[in-house]
Formats: structure tokens, sequence, C-alpha cells
């Protein structure tokens, strides 16, 4: 009897096993199907289509890392959420190196485009230009001016000590080190000059050569004529000539810190300064202005003649200069110079006045009765 019981239980275990059976493999299709689902959910999340409107930027500064980056940029709303594409970046091996600068963010751009552009992407490429003959003064102007960089400049560079070039730079540098670099750059770029210099110059340093290198830059604005000036400037240096340049004088007036905005007056040039090299010998005791490459090869290396005087071709700066050899040639130049100015200060009163004649024409037209 109790044999036949005990048999008649036995396949009530086996139902019981195979039930518990049956619930472990329910769990694990559910769990698969919630893991699938969840994997569903985060590749579309992470290769979807974003909402991002067209002209997007983002900056990466230095120091920053992926996942600050991550926070930073759902608080901007360019991902929509973090956890997604620091999972996404994780299993998409897409490999690369973050780099600080500001990057381009394409409309509708999804997370996997987002993080391929941060890795491998280019900055967009931001800069600053020194031009040639700018002023230590002019060029923290203009970096102070430049709203994507920080910091204050504390202390005004020594005049020359700036190559003018085009600095890149990224969003969010400090102002000092792109001045920083700019000096780096004068100092390679002097050794270089220096180096390969002309060894029968009148000049004993690398900073004297800078001095001169920056009257040339002053003196002409046509790139062709700086080694014809800077000769004659050796020239006048080897003979004991004072160099009797005017832009010297402006310098002893202004400081590099503003414009003259007129002629020299008669009392500027007989003043003794340090500056007026109409009345000291030799050189200024530093540059009047940053001098460009071109300025400091053409010293370096200036052509060979015997010109000692030039002037003033035309009105415009653009027409270059005429040179002489002797005071006796150079005056008949000034005197053709002068007759150009009084030729073109008649054309531009006469041009004054017939602009002023329509001015008041027109403006008897508006007020007559109609």
């Amino acid at each position: 009897m109790n044999d036949r019981k005990a048999k008649r239980s036995r396949p009530r275990r086996r139902n019981g096993l195979i039930e518990i059976l049956n619930g472990f493999l329910t769990l694990a299709v559910l769990g698969m199907l919630v893991v699938g689902g969840g994997l569903v959910f985060v590749a579309s999340q992470f290769y979807g289509d974003s909402a991002i409107p067209d002209g997007t930027t983002f900056v990466v500064q230095s120091g920053d890392t992926l996942g600050s980056t991550s926070e930073r940029m759902e608080s901007l709303g360019l991902i929509s959420n973090r956890y997604v594409f620091d999972f996404g970046r994780r299993v998409s091996n897409v490999e690369g190196t973050l780099k600080p600068g500001e990057y381009r963010i394409p409309a509708n751009a999804s997370m996997s485009d987002i993080l391929n552009e941060l890795l491998n992407g280019k900055p967009i490429l931001y800069a600053v230009t020194v031009p040639e003959g700018f002023t230590s003064f002019q060029v923290v102007e203009r970096l102070n001016e430049d709203k994507n960089l920080i910091g204050e400049i504390t202390a005004l560079p020594p005049e020359g000590s700036i190559l003018p070039n085009t600095y890149q730079y990224n969003p969010g540098d400090s102002r000092q080190s792109v001045l920083d670099a700019m000096e780096v750059a004068m100092k390679t770029e002097l050794a270089s000059v220096w180096e390969g210099r002309n060894p029968d110059l009148p000049l004993q340093t690398p900073e004297q050569l800078v001095v001169l290198a920056s009257i040339v830059e002053k003196e002409t604005g046509v790139a062709s004529e700086r080694p014809q000036v800077a000769a004659v400037f050796v020239n006048r240096l080897k003979q004991s000539m004072r160099l009797q340049s005017d832009p010297t004088i402006i310098y002893g007036i202004t400081k590099g810190q503003s414009v003259l905005g007129r002629g020299l007056k008669r009392s500027e040039i007989e003043a003794k300064t340090p500056y007026n090299t109409y009345q000291i010998d030799g050189l200024p005791p530093t540059p009047i202005a940053n001098p460009g490459i071109d300025a400091l090869k053409a010293v370096a290396n200036p052509d060979t003649h015997e010109y000692l005087y030039f002037v003033a071709k035309g009105a415009t700066p653009d027409q270059g200069h005429v040179f002489a050899a002797t005071y006796k040639e150079h005056q008949a130049n000034v005197a053709k110079f002068r007759a150009i100015e009084r030729e073109q200060a008649q054309i531009d009163a006469e041009a004054a006045k017939a602009a002023l004649e329509a001015s008041e024409a027109e403006g008897a037209t508006e007020t007559a009765p109609q």
C-alpha cells in the first residue's frame, strides 16, 4: 500500500522540477528581452539623429576629459543622456584623442557622429594677425580686443620682441600664452637671421639688427625696397653719418601708442631726444616697432650700392622711393617730390571744393518749393 503511494507521488516531483526549469527559462528569456530591448534603446539613442540645429559649435577646453565633456554636452542639450554616450563610446571602439579646440557639430548629428568629431575631427582654426611694423602697444591692444582669449597681459613687452605673423590659438587660451608664442618666434627667427648675416655689417649685436630693421620697416611699405633702404642706412653708419629717419622722431613723440597724424614740425626735428636720429649719432636706444622677417633679412644682407639718400617717389607710399648717392642728386629728387606734393594738394583741394558744391546743390534742390 505504502509502496503504491510512493510510486504515485514521484510524478509530482518531476512536474515540480519541470516547473522550476520552466520558471528559470522564462526569467532567462525575459532577461534577454530586457537586455536586448535596452541595447536596442541605447543603440537607437547613440546612433539616431538628434535635434541639433545647423551651425552649432562646442568648445573642448584644455584639461577636459570625455567624462566631463559628455556631462557638459548633456547640459547644453547636444546629447540626450551622458550615460548612453559613455556606454556607446565604450562599445563602439571609436579611437582617437580628445584635443582642445572649438568643433563644429553638424545638424541632426548623432552621439556617434559627435564622438567621432571630438576624437578625430579638426578644431575650427582661430588666429590673430600682427602686421609688420606694429608696435608692442598695438599688439597688446589687438590681443585685448580678441574676445576668444582670456586673461590679462600685465606688462607691455619690449619693443621689437614680437615677430609679426599670424598665430593660431584655441578659444579660451590666455592672451599671455599667445604673446609668449610671438616672442619665442622672434627669438628663434632672429637667431637664424643673425647667424646668416653679412659679416661686414656695422652692427655688433642681434639687438642692434632689430633696431635698424624696425627703422627699415617703418620707412617703406614696398617689400622689394627693403634691401635698398637697409643698404642706405648701413652705408650711413659706415660713414658715421646720422640716419635722419623721420619715423624715429615720431616714435620719440608717440612712444608707439598713437598715430601722429600730421607732418613733423621744425621744432620736433631740431629737438634732441634719444630717438631723434637727426640729432643723435648711430642707432636709437630701442626698436621703434616690431619688424617682420623680411626687414630682418634685408638688414642682415642688404643690397650693395652707394646710395646715401632716398625720398618718396610719389604721393602714395605704394609708389616707393627714389635713391641718390650725393646730396645734390637728393636735393633734385626732393624738389620733384615737393612739386608732386603741391600738385596733389591742388587736386585734393579741387576735389573737396567740387564735393562741397555738389552737396550744396543737392541741399538746395531738396528745399526748393514744389
